[in-house]
Parts: structure tokens; sequence; C-alpha cells
């Protein structure tokens, strides 16, 4: 189903990536937002200059009979899968946040369901589009490291008491297994998706976990070291944590093939740190977007635009979906089955 009017959108949740969402729709000429979703009031979320109104349920905001194209579920993590359903058999495509879910059965329920009223899944992965990250896509595509032996992803953030507990009071949401669901999904399944999106997917997992600084804040770890072989060949480990001091350290890759080694790195994988490659020359990249500010702390790149970019253009007809519900479904499968050994 090709739309050839400007594609409406909803977003259902008003925090700082529901408002992020909405600003990217409101600024492509491509789309058009007509409703938020929340079940704060428009002086809590601060909506009002968007100018559409704001529902305080998904049944309402559908009662309404809105011209609506395209749901983005922007809500608490432990929600995407509900909202996400909901917006599903209501027929409308959906962009989820990540996580897809907080399992593998929820994710499998939203593809079922997305199949069934022929409706696209789009999955916010949105590292995929920093220009080291396309450039890393593009030398394992064409193989230009020869086989794989290895590959080190380390991802080492600041998630404070000016995370979980602000001003003082503990957080509705973040540090609750039911909600969160865990420092994977939260803070680091960007860089999982990645990992996946170069490699493939993983077995023979071991893992380590530890709680050094979230004892009193988190339901969940902090930290932990994982190490793993791919399914396609070559072995890998993942070393994680936001027990890290005062900001964020780095998030970075290091791949070790046949015909050379590179390694992307910065706080937020955003520079190539080091390329040698037999027969080849690192091309110039575009600059990377800059990460997303929250204040006290910082998180993955700023690429939203670039997923309502893609909306438009799998609606209209002129590429594929960039993260697919599929590959969301992996990412979800993965730190399944990585938090099944704690």
């Amino acid at each position: 189903m090709i739309v050839k009017d400007n594609i409406k959108f909803a977003v259902v949740g008003a925090g700082h990536i529901g408002k992020r969402h909405a600003t990217m729709v409101q600024r492509n000429p491509e789309t058009e937002l007509v409703a938020f979703c929340d079940i704060r009031s428009i002086e809590e979320t601060q909506t009002a200059d968007f100018g559409v109104p704001l529902f305080d349920t998904m049944e309402a905001m559908f009662a309404a009979d809105l011209d609506i194209d395209v749901v983005c579920i922007c809500t608490p993590n432990g929600l995407h899968a509900e909202h996400s359903l909901k917006a599903l058999n209501a027929k409308k495509h959906i962009v989820c946040e990540k996580p897809m879910g907080l399992n593998k059965a929820d994710c499998e329920q939203i593809i079922f369901e997305a199949l069934n009223v022929s409706r696209h899944v789009f999955c916010v992965m949105q590292n995929r589009y920093s220009p080291p990250s396309v450039w890393l896509k593009d030398i394992i595509s064409h193989k230009r490291l020869g086989d794989i032996y290895m590959v080190q992803i380390n991802c080492y953030w600041n998630r404070d008491n000016r995370y979980y507990l602000p001003n003082g009071q503990k957080h509705p949401w973040k540090g609750t297994m039911e909600l969160d669901g865990g420092t994977l999904f939260t803070q680091f399944s960007h860089f999982i998706d990645i990992m996946y999106w170069l490699f493939g997917d993983i077995k023979n997992i071991q893992a380590r976990f530890s709680d050094f600084t979230h004892a009193e804040t988190t339901e969940f770890e902090d930290s932990g070291f994982v190490n793993f072989e791919f399914v396609h060949g070559g072995m890998g480990s993942l070393n994680y944590s936001t027990a890290v001091a005062n900001t964020n350290l780095e998030s970075s890759m290091t791949i070790i093939g046949e015909k050379g080694s590179v390694k992307v790195g910065g706080q937020y994988m955003n520079e190539v740190e080091y390329c040698n490659i037999q027969n080849y020359e690192l091309p110039e990249l575009p600059p990377a977007n800059p990460a997303n500010d929250y204040g006290h702390y910082k998180g993955s790149a700023a690429n939203h635009v670039h997923i309502i970019e893609n909306v438009a253009d799998v609606l209209k007809g002129r590429k594929p979906i960039t993260t697919n519900a599929l590959e969301g479904l992996k990412v979800v499968e993965i730190i399944e089955k990585i938090y099944a050994l704690k």
C-alpha cells in the first residue's frame, strides 16, 4: 500500500524521545503530525507548541477518527509490545523505539499481527545511520577484512543517581525490570544491533555480571562481560557498564580480520580510530551527528531524522526498511539469551 499524500503520524509517549519523533515529523515535508497520546496533561508533557491534540489513551485517539497512517511508540520499554499491538489492531503502521519488546514472544506477536493486517513495523536503531557504521557495513559486506577472527565491543557509560533518582525521587520506570528491562535493553541494544547487522547471530554464550553502583537504584546488573562465537565464524565479546564515574567513557568496536584490523570508537562509536587493511585506503567520512543530549547524560547518535525519512521512503515505495521487525526481534532474542545466563 503506497501512500501518495503526506504521511500522517501520531506519537504515543510525550517524553524526550517522543517529542524528538514529533519534531522530526514536523520538519519533514512529506510527513505530518496529527496527534500525541500520553497519560499526562498538556502542561506536564509541554506539548502545546506542537499544535496537535493530546489524548490520554490510544483508544480515545483512535476513536477520534483522525487520519493516521503511522504511530510512533515512544513509551517505556515494557509497554512497547502492548502499545504496538494496539496500533496494529487499529491497522496503523508502527515506528517502535528500541527495544521492540522485552522478550522474544512479545516480538513474535507483533510480527504476527503486522502480517495479519499488512502493516509495516519500523524498529528504531538509529546508530545504523552514523557514518562509521555505514562504513563498517560496506567493508564487511565487501569482505575487505577477509575472514573475521575477533570482534570486541566495549560500552562504558555513566548512569548514576542523576538518571535513576532525578530531583532525589526514584524514577517511575527506569531501573525496574517490568518497564526498563535491564542495561542491555535500555543503554546498549543499539550496539548489539550493530553487531548483529554486521556479523549475524551468536552462539556458545558465556557471561559474568555484577552490580557495582546501582544496588539501591535498579533491579538489575550495571556491568557484564559476555563472550561468544558468531554462527558464521569468528569469536566476539561484549564488555559493558553503566558504573563509569561522572560521564560516558566510550562505545567502541574493534574488528580483527584476515586482511586487516579496524577500530571504531569515541563515546558513541562515532569515530574511526584505527584502520589498517591490505590494499585499502580509508575514505573521508561525513561528520557524525552529535549524541542525544539529556542534560546530565548523553545517549546514542541523534539520527531520528533519518528514521522518519526512511518511513516516508518505504510508504511511498522508494526504499526498503532500514531496520525491519525480524531484526528488531533478533536483538531482543540475543539480549534474552545473554540474560538467561544470570
